[in-house]
């Protein structure tokens, strides 16, 4: 019986992204989910703090990995920390930045419909690669683990619509994060009204935490008692065009039209080559030997004992398992 993961063929050398990465954080130092996962690929990062939780963070993360920000507490949820973050990022001359959500589990490659845990940053390096080949690509960003059935066909990656949680922004973009929700899918619609283009990968996934399911973050400063329902009404004030709300899930919820947005054509840049062939970027499976897990592997859910777990509600609903 065995797990399987996903490891660089390349052993000791590990491939990694181009440009900066940040992961923005508020009252979760203890859990620090997405550190910990770009710790265990050997991936560089920046956490980015308000400055009275240092303390808290620098117990768990080395000191040279901490970005303290020039303000606290200013009750407008992650904007001026994300803010914060691309002028910091153009301050470094990067052409592009990653910001992520503090709350990833894992990140994963998608293939055959089998989703692997990656052990280095060899995914988020092809991500930057197929970005980089187009002139007008806004944002591009990996697609929830949780929205991939294991039983599903699915795309390698599709385009011109949202992209959550793990994004890649093209820094001289003329916009900026604004409001205090819905700050993600704002942004997505408003480069795509201006002809920009998006990408969404489903071959690269992110195992995130579900909304709402953890304290700290947005939970704490703007989701409790109607919070959901005033983050739907400020999405549709900003975009009334294609924006609707209706209740999800057990939680209202707003619903974004993109299908607008579909004759946004890619542009590739002019001294493109793209290499016949394909290229796995040295990512080869190896098989690890757990005794009893065997079958939750085939099913796409990880054992309850294993280091990383998580229920993926979909396969569940399939299958009817309890994993708890």
């Amino acid at each position: 019986m065995s797990l399987i993961e996903n490891i660089q063929s390349l052993g000791k050398k590990y491939m990694n992204p181009e440009y900066p990465v940040y992961i923005i954080s508020k009252g979760r130092s203890e859990t620090r989910l997405t550190s910990k996962a770009l710790d265990r690929m050997k991936v560089p990062y920046h956490i980015v703090i308000e400055p009275q939780e240092y303390e808290d963070y620098a117990k768990y993360i080395d000191d040279d990995k901490i970005y303290i920000l020039p303000f606290s507490n200013l009750g407008k949820g992650s904007i001026p920390a994300r803010n914060w973050v691309w002028e910091h990022s153009l301050s470094l001359g990067a052409k592009r930045h990653w910001i992520m959500d503090d709350n990833i589990r894992n990140f994963c490659r998608r293939n055959n419909n089998l989703k692997v845990n990656v052990a280095s940053g060899t995914i988020l390096k092809a991500a930057e690669d197929f970005t980089d080949r187009y002139e007008n690509v806004a944002l591009s960003g990996l697609q929830y683990r949780f929205f991939i059935p294991d039983i599903s066909v699915r795309p390698a990656i599709t385009f011109n619509t949202r992209i959550y949680s793990c994004i890649l922004i093209k820094n001289d973009l003329p916009h900026r994060w604004r409001g205090r929700y819905n700050e993600d899918t704002d942004l997505s619609i408003r480069v795509l009204k201006d002809k920009w283009c998006t990408i969404l990968f489903y071959a690269f996934l992110q195992e995130k935490q579900a909304t709402m399911t953890m304290k700290g973050g947005n939970t704490d400063e703007l989701y409790v008692n109607d919070g959901r329902l005033q983050m739907a009404q400020s999405l549709q004030e900003q975009h009334p065009d294609i924006t609707t709300i209706r209740q999800r899930w057990g939680r209202w919820q707003h619903v974004v039209n993109y299908r607008g947005f579909r004759h946004n054509k890619l542009i590739k840049k002019p001294d493109l080559i793209v290499p016949r062939g394909t290229n796995n970027y040295g990512l080869k499976l190896k098989t690890i030997k757990l005794n009893g897990h065997s079958k939750e592997v085939e099913l796409g859910l990880y054992a309850k004992s294993t280091p990383e777990y998580t229920e993926c509600p979909f396969d569940k609903e399939k299958y009817g398992r309890n994993t708890s």
